[in-house]
């Protein structure tokens, strides 16, 4: 008897089963309210490879600060928003990215290479072969080992000695006051405010060596910092040989925009090149190259400085030291981005104008080319063409980048579209 009251209730029940899964509803219903069960989100996991960071090569890299923020995907390369979710080709100089601190607001960031991958294998294959006689080696170890290391490793502040040699233009003219600046604000160890390196471990020290040794534009983004009115991208950290700084776009962008936009750029432009030779600390900051791709323009119109590396700085307040030969110091570490060079320029030959004469002739000429008025456009170019003239004296270029600064202020309007300084211009014009 139980087991056919059994039977009949197991029938019963399937029976019923199946006229309900019949139903639509129910069969969506349950397919909804199953799917997490059955499907569980699996969260993709993206493997950068210490190859691709350059972390394979550290301490021989720029540093290791932003790391945990690449692995904990609060920051993200563009091709990460499409649904291949990929890691871009290791090959290109810069990529562009997305950075967060709370994983709901992103703001668009640079994160690019000091070298192109080229360049840093040829640099290895270079320090391989020129102090281990091999084709490949750890590159750590090798320059390790090398002299001018060694007395970095024993020295407990960075001088004069300790850097001679090395390429980059930051380095041609330096002071004391300027080495103690880079300890004091390297961003790569914790922040102990001295001037003497007892903070800085000895993979802290070849690092900073190696970056000072490749391109200094992370360290002047660092000791220059955009929230103290230098006219950089803020530099938010570097991980291996890759580093990490807000966004901005190349001036070279901007050569076709209207007459408003452009007479409001080349302003900004000449002030930056005015604060470059006149400021409180009494640094003048130099070009040894200058093209549009130097400068960078933020989503507010804001106009900066977007490649450091070709800066050189000189000390106007303790004077130019006078350097021994170059050469007599050159070694590994001044051969590390090309071949080694001749002697470098002396740094009093550096013209005070230097930067006004380069900037009219490469930038603002293609900027303000064929932008405005015939009356216009002709005291325009006048000025343009005495600015850009390096055989006129220092005072004619000044006065002809005043002249070409009054022409262009009465065509820069005030108005919502230049968001860096409205509605600041509303209310001075009060």
């Amino acid at each position: 008897m139980r087991s056919w009251l059994y039977c009949l209730c197991s029938n019963f029940v399937i029976w019923l089963l199946s006229l309900l899964c019949l139903s639509p509803n129910f069969s969506s219903s349950l397919e909804v309210k199953a799917s997490p069960t059955i499907l569980p989100r699996v969260k993709p996991s993206y493997s950068f490879g210490r190859t691709f960071l350059g972390l394979d090569k550290c301490n021989a890299c720029i540093g290791t600060s932003i790391c945990k923020k690449f692995f904990k995907e609060e920051i993200r390369f563009d091709s990460w928003l499409s649904s291949h979710l990929k890691l871009p080709p290791n090959y290109l100089p810069c990529y562009s990215g997305n950075y967060t601190d709370d994983t709901k607001s992103w703001r668009p960031v640079e994160i690019s290479r000091l070298m192109t991958k080229y360049q840093h294998d040829q640099s290895d294959k270079r320090i391989c072969a020129s102090l281990t006689l091999t084709k490949s080696c750890s590159i750590e170890r090798a320059l390790w080992k090398t002299e001018r290391f060694q007395k970095w490793l024993n020295a407990k502040r960075l001088t004069l000695a300790l850097v001679q040699g090395l390429p980059t233009p930051m380095l041609r003219c330096p002071s004391q006051r300027l080495l103690d600046r880079i300890v004091r604000r390297y961003a790569e160890v914790p922040d102990a405010g001295s001037i003497f390196m007892d903070h800085f471990s000895d993979r802290d020290k070849l690092r900073l060596l190696y970056t000072l040794s490749v391109n200094a534009h992370p360290i002047i983004l660092q000791i220059f910092p955009e929230a103290e009115g230098w006219p950089f991208p803020k530099y938010l950290g570097s991980c291996g040989r890759l580093i990490v700084s807000i966004s901005t776009r190349s001036l070279k962008e901007f050569y076709t925009v209207s007459s408003d936009v452009a007479a409001d750029l080349a302003l900004q432009l000449l002030a930056i090149i005015d604060s470059m030779m006149n400021n409180d600390l009494n640094y003048y900051f130099y070009f040894t190259h200058v093209d549009a791709d130097t400068f960078g323009v933020f989503n507010n119109g804001h106009l900066f400085i977007r490649d450091a590396s070709t800066l050189g700085i000189i000390d106007m307040q303790e004077g130019t030291p006078l350097m021994e030969d170059q050469q007599e110091h050159e070694d590994i570490f001044s051969c590390l981005v090309a071949e080694c060079q001749s002697a470098f320029p002396s740094c009093n030959s550096v013209k005070h104008i230097q930067n006004l004469i380069m900037v009219c002739e490469e930038v603002l000429s293609k900027l303000l080319k064929e932008k405005f008025l015939p009356s216009l456009q002709e005291k325009i170019d006048h000025a343009l063409a005495i600015c850009a003239d390096s055989f006129l004296t220092q005072q004619e270029v000044l006065t002809a980048a005043q002249k070409l600064a009054e022409v262009l202020k009465p065509l820069r309007p005030c108005s919502s579209h230049f968001a860096y300084r409205y509605p600041d211009c509303k209310y001075n014009a009060k």
